[in-house]
């Protein structure tokens, strides 16, 4: 049914009206929320709120309070985009939330999701033998990892490294936003190519591109705004980067160093890949299957050339 936009905005008066018409708005139509929601309500909180230039929690006392036309007009306008476009909310309003902290995101990088936050946000659940001095975020994309781990290991050097200058612009902004300059380095590097030998680092956490041909077909609409080329990890298992990762990451750990490691739904075919290799799944109690962990010495025995 075609919605007038005129008569809406007339009779959306408060915030509250206009938070409860998006809800019934998403209710009614058919996008997918997994972009930093489950939900229409914390969808339409984080569209609303944001285009207001107001905090997600906004006292209830000011929901009442009345819009001007032209913040209505706009709300009006991202609503009917987020539904007939399925661009995800954070690409609408140049926000993501990741762990507690706020970045700024747009169409270079990916949406800030990864389960490995429940990693960081639990101070990585005892498997470290100590505080990290040396991280390093491989694919960092916004940077979330690195900057997200700066906050846990406030006295850790951390470099984020990513292929694409373009990327490493959102990286650095975001580095710059949360005063991290002095400790969280942007390096622009095919996977490990320009990153010096000489330093090794105690904390490798990677998010690779690792969806496979055929999933990356099959996934919900909002995904295709995305830069394909941080999801698709090649062939039909998705693992061509996995790959690259795990037969260089040893020369790049400490001693006891360990890697964590994101590969989703791929974690089918890295068993089925390597059935004889060891590898730490991570049971994460906020949901998010395919994380897992591997040390030094095992990268040494299992996927060291010589």
């Amino acid at each position: 049914m075609e919605i007038n936009k005129e008569d809406i905005l007339k009779e959306m008066i408060s915030i509250r009206d206009i938070l409860r018409w998006t809800i019934s708005q998403f209710n009614q139509s058919d996008i997918y929320y997994g972009h930093g929601t489950d939900n229409p309500v914390d969808e339409a909180l984080q569209l609303v709120l944001s285009s207001l230039f107001l905090p997600l929690n906004l006292p209830s006392e000011m929901y009442s309070s009345r819009l001007t036309l032209s913040e209505r007009s706009k709300i009006f306008d991202l609503v009917r985009i987020r539904i007939q476009q399925y661009i995800p909310v954070s690409y609408l309003i140049n926000k993501s939330w990741f762990c507690g902290l706020e970045f700024y995101i747009d169409e270079r990088v990916c949406i800030p999701r990864s389960p490995i936050g429940e990693l960081i946000r639990n101070n990585f659940m005892n498997l470290l033998s100590c505080s990290p001095r040396y991280i390093l975020d491989m694919c960092t994309g916004s940077g979330c990892l690195a900057i997200a781990s700066a906050y846990i290991y406030p006295k850790a050097q951390i470099d984020a490294v990513d292929i694409s200058a373009e990327v490493l612009e959102v990286t650095k902004y975001n580095i710059y936003q949360h005063n991290l300059e002095n400790r969280v380095s942007p390096i622009q590097s095919d996977l490990f190519t320009n990153v010096p030998k000489k330093q090794r680092y105690d904390l490798i956490l990677t998010n690779p591109p690792y969806v496979n041909q055929k999933s990356l077909q099959e996934l919900p609409r909002e995904f295709y705004a995305e830069p394909q080329i941080s999801l698709y990890g090649g062939d039909e298992d998705g693992l061509n980067l996995v790959d690259q990762i795990l037969y260089n990451a040893a020369d790049y750990l400490t001693e006891d160093g360990i890697m964590i490691c994101e590969v989703g739904e791929s974690r089918l075919y890295m068993n089925q890949r390597y059935p004889q290799k060891s590898f730490c799944w991570i049971n994460l109690k906020d949901g998010g299957d395919g994380v897992f962990m591997i040390t030094r010495q095992q990268l040494l025995k299992y996927f060291k050339i010589l």
